[in-house]
């Protein structure tokens, strides 16, 4: 399993899982309480129940660099061109845009 913060103009506004059923991305309780909070993509609008798919939610596959930034981010990294999850948490802690992710780690996971 691999999990990722997902920030939105610096707030924690997420959380997106891989596991052995594809992926889940649920809004932080925190977040969906604060003031005015704003969906991150009108793809995956304001809700307590976290989203399932068997693939990457085009939204966050969308933030992974393509062309010769890409080979740059696979060659560095290592990286498998099909694993969008690692692409997404290697390259996606400072996209364009508000919303950045982060990787968590396995002992923030307890």
């Amino acid at each position: 399993m691999r999990k990722a913060e997902v920030k939105f103009h610096a707030l924690t506004a997420g959380w997106l899982i891989q596991d052995e059923n594809g992926y889940h991305f649920k809004y932080d309780k925190t977040y969906l309480q604060g003031e005015k909070p704003e969906p991150i993509s009108l793809t995956l609008p304001l809700q307590q129940i976290p989203f399932t798919d068997k693939v990457l939610f085009p939204f966050f596959d969308g933030l992974i660099p393509e062309g010769w930034l890409l080979d740059i981010a696979q060659r560095n990294w290592k990286l498998n061109p099909r694993d969008r999850m690692g692409l997404l948490l290697a390259c996606c802690r400072d996209c364009i845009g508000a919303v950045s992710i982060y990787p968590v780690e396995e002992e923030e996971r307890l």
